[in-house]
């Protein structure tokens, strides 16, 4: 891994550099996503099968689309059962965690006749789309349903891309019945979201999408936003170690790589304030990458966008972490739990040695859908929040609204609205007459 002296000059180049890596830079497939999503509004289910066909390589109609029951029955007798109960497991901490998250409705009211509230409903329908190919993610399925099932979601739609014997892998299936999806559909791409968003013959539009994929469901999320909501455009994984001396290189170095295996686009970051101890790290990750498996990743990973990054104190280097904005953070210190409090901008922050960054994407609980790309200084991670919507409750007594019916009048015709003020006036024409 490169190591760097921590400027600011320094951070500003980190920073453009890991920014290069926003689905905001994929313009050149933006052409291709908005033809497919144009063919699927206008064909419906004709082009969803057709693209299905041309990029999976699998025949799929409308008596096929849907994964059956038996399916569903079938993918518990392929999985191995502990993984199934590692799945259970997994589940009753996610939905903890989430069931926590649970916002209720308010009503205030007051002795002159007023009453202001909120009312928080769920959404009617989600779509969560899962990645398919090579990559099988269970845990994904998990974190993007649960919320949505906690929030009271009455209906969960999930599409997948089928394998090449147009079958949705097992465990995918497992995870999805597990966590409470309603209904599974075996297609992807750009064209599952376009379903999604749209609505098709066989698949009902739904009125908020979720969950990551490639470029192409990346971007056609985009395009779509507005005829439905989303949850947000993921770029490549990231990690970002705050650590000095008192930590483990050892583990540090594992830490790192374990969002370096990602993909060629993700980002491991150190930042530490001892440049012995980055020695150290460094030379633990390249004996790491020698033996594990997706070693041709994890060297073009940092090749590309790792970094150690010397910090003279440690609160340049908090302010560079707050600048970088990870999405996932570990803080391994003296003191974590002071260092954490000056930590503004992080998706996820795992704190002490022992929490390394899977714990979350597997098992904590806390949602492992989080901002990338340094959106994380904004944006939170998935949570109930993202299935629900709130309604504001104004009631006004003839009484109350007298007292103050001159004020918004006034208000409004300062506006030039005069109907605005016209539909307070017409109320009070009468009194206001007599008392002229």
């Amino acid at each position: 891994m490169r190591k760097v002296k921590l400027t600011k000059e320094s951070t500003k180049d980190i920073l453009e550099t890991l920014l290069k890596r926003s689905p905001n830079n994929y313009g050149k497939y933006e052409d291709a996503v908005a033809n497919i999503l144009a063919k699927v509004k206008a064909e419906g289910d004709t082009a969803l099968f057709a693209f299905t066909r041309e990029f999976d390589k699998v025949e799929v109609t409308k008596d096929t689309i849907r994964v059956t029951p038996e399916e569903i029955e079938e993918a518990y007798k392929l999985v191995d059962p502990s993984l199934i109960d590692v799945i259970k497991k997994a589940l009753v901490n996610i939905r903890s965690y989430h069931e926590k998250q649970l916002q209720n409705s308010w009503f205030t009211s007051t002795t002159d006749g007023t009453m202001l509230g909120q009312k928080v409903t769920a959404l009617n329908c989600v779509g969560v789309y899962v990645p398919g190919g090579k990559a099988v993610y269970p845990s994904s399925v998990l974190m993007n349903i649960v919320p949505a099932k906690v929030a009271g979601v009455e209906r969960i739609v999930m599409t997948t891309p089928p394998g090449k014997d147009g079958k949705v892998n097992p465990s995918t299936l497992v995870a999805a019945n597990e966590a409470g999806a309603d209904e599974i559909y075996k297609v992807g791409g750009a064209q599952a979201i376009g379903a999604l968003a749209y609505g098709t013959e066989s698949i009902p539009k739904v009125d908020k999408i979720v969950g990551p994929g490639n470029i192409f469901v990346a971007l056609a999320k985009k395009a779509v936003y507005g005829y439905v909501s989303i949850d947000s455009i993921a770029g490549p994984s990231e990690i970002l170690v705050l650590a000095d001396e008192t930590a483990n290189p050892r583990y540090i170095a594992a830490d790192l790589l374990s969002q370096a295996e990602h993909d060629e686009m993700a980002s491991a970051i150190l930042i530490t304030t001892n440049e012995e101890f980055a020695d150290q790290v460094d030379k633990e990750v390249r004996g790491f990458v020698e033996v594990l498996s997706r070693k041709a990743i994890i060297e073009k990973s940092l090749e590309n966008f790792g970094y150690i990054l010397i910090a003279e104190d440690m609160d340049e280097a908090i302010e560079a972490a707050n600048e970088i904005a990870s999405e996932h953070m570990e803080i391994v210190t003296k003191n974590p739990f002071e260092d954490m409090m000056k930590v503004r901008n992080a998706g996820a922050i795992f704190i002490g040695e022992h929490s390394s960054e899977p714990l979350g994407d597997y098992f904590a609980g806390p949602n492992h859908v989080l901002p990338t790309n340094g959106t994380a200084k904004f944006f939170s991670a998935l949570s109930v929040d993202d299935f629900i919507k709130k309604s504001s409750i104004v009631y006004y007594s003839r009484e109350a609204l007298r007292k103050i019916h001159k004020d918004i009048i006034q208000f409004a015709t300062s506006e030039q609205l005069t109907a605005h003020a016209n539909s307070i006036a017409v109320r009070f024409e009468e009194e206001d007459k007599e008392n002229e």
